[in-house]
């Protein structure tokens, strides 16, 4: 992966709409195709509120975000040294349901799995989560 733009925050929702902006930023700047950006946004969001939430748990941390490119596909990579947790291993909710048979919750790892074609977690050497997202082709130019 080629790193167009890194960017660390503290672990706290108050740092939303920053890490939405950066990303938003940086894939526009890379070329990204304008109907690919809201989606890698909110997937990017969504992973970001899990850690926040799930994974610190209210606790001080931080989160090393790199957006950046390989070919022609859009790359966004998380770290933390939150609680070790793969989203790959949650099972997707059963949309079957009426709504108020469903638990709270529970949908943000589906969304992130939906709206991105490639989601990637491995365990860091320091022993924290990499989340790696991937949307493909949607580069265009870059600038």
């Amino acid at each position: 992966m080629i790193i167009a733009a890194t960017h660390q925050i503290q672990a706290d929702l108050t740092q939303l709409t920053d890490i939405r902006e950066f990303i938003r930023d940086t894939a526009t700047a890379l070329g990204t195709e304008s109907t690919a950006i809201p989606d890698v946004v909110l997937a990017a969001n969504e992973a970001v509120t899990n850690i926040i939430v799930h994974g610190y748990r209210d606790q001080p941390g931080t989160i090393e975000i790199e957006v950046g490119y390989e070919a022609d596909d859009l790359i966004i990579r998380l770290r933390d040294q939150a609680f070790i947790f793969n989203p790959n291993t949650v099972l997707p909710p059963d949309l079957t349901l009426p709504l108020e048979e469903r638990p709270l919750g529970g949908l943000g790892v589906y969304l992130t799995k939906k709206l991105m074609d490639q989601v990637l977690h491995r365990v860091t050497s320091r022993g924290g989560n990499e989340l790696t997202l991937v949307k493909k082709n949607v580069i265009r130019n870059i600038s």
